[in-house]
């Protein structure tokens, strides 16, 4: 069994973790062309799959192949969470000398970058591996759609808008993001843990734990944002505001199309409470 330290080495210490650098040459999927064009791509695909599948009269058999998305999710999730964390403090304990200087605390340093921090080192490798899993991510539409499940305009926007986030806070830097990620992360690992369990046959919960889970993280997502605009005006500036801003705004439609999604399609059918939409 791997020992306590070599797991700190394997997340947070290897040359490859420490020494990463995001750049558009050398990361996969690091432009701009390519997160557009992407993005069409997963739009046109669920479309067009719906379309196939529209005509067919019975769901199509996925056997265990959700089940063992959820729980690969589950662990990459996890991982993330674990590999960011340790990282997180790797990188407070090697900056000690910076937050004497500049008065600021850890936990201000979670919400708020200084200014000039490039996307390199520990956290944005992690940060990287985030992004590239919210491609894996969108494997639930095409799942939704082969089961005959409605394809929601929510649904695509949602997943649509989380690869655009994660790939603004690696390419401006911007500041809230290994909080976002240690939320989203350890919700992920919950909820895809749930989604597993379920899938292979054992009982759920008595109430709609995913949707409960998932208001839970957009919830604390609005606080953080709002800690984040203090701390800006607080501490003379934090880096990647401007991206900040479209991520509060995007978070703040996707909070309100959830609710809506929410009032529209579980309160009026309350036998479905617990089907989830991402």
């Amino acid at each position: 069994m791997m020992s306590q330290r070599s797991l700190i080495y394997y997340l947070s210490e290897h040359p490859s973790i420490v020494g990463f650098r995001w750049s558009h040459t050398q990361s996969w999927g690091s432009t701009w062309s390519f997160l557009f064009s992407s993005i069409f791509t997963y739009i046109v695909l669920s479309l067009f799959l719906r379309l196939i599948i529209y005509y067919r009269r019975k769901p199509v058999p996925l056997g265990p192949i959700p089940a063992l998305h959820s729980l690969f999710m589950a662990f990459i999730s996890l991982t993330v969470f674990t590999g960011i964390l340790f990282s997180a403090a790797a990188e407070i304990r090697d900056t000690r000398w910076f937050w004497g200087r500049t008065r600021t605390t850890p936990f201000q340093w979670f919400l708020c970058f200084p200014l000039g921090t490039r996307p390199s080192g520990r956290v944005f490798f992690w940060s990287y591996i985030f992004y590239l899993t919210r491609f894996l991510h969108t494997f639930r539409t095409f799942f939704a759609i082969l089961r005959h499940r409605n394809l929601s305009f929510f649904r695509l926007f949602n997943h649509s808008i989380l690869i655009l986030m994660s790939f603004l806070w690696l390419e401006f830097s911007q500041s809230f993001q290994i909080l976002g990620i240690l939320l989203t992360t350890s919700i992920y690992s919950v909820v895809y843990g749930y989604r597993f369990w379920t899938a292979i046959g054992l009982r759920g919960a008595c109430f709609p734990f995913v949707i409960n889970c998932q208001m839970f993280l957009l919830s604390c997502n609005v606080i953080c944002h709002i800690g984040v605009l203090l701390l800006h005006f607080k501490k003379g500036g934090c880096n990647g505001i401007g991206a900040w801003g479209i991520n509060s705004v995007l978070n703040v439609a996707i909070l309100l199309l959830f609710v809506n999604f929410y009032l529209k399609s579980h309160l009026k059918r309350p036998r479905r409470a617990t089907r989830v939409v991402t």
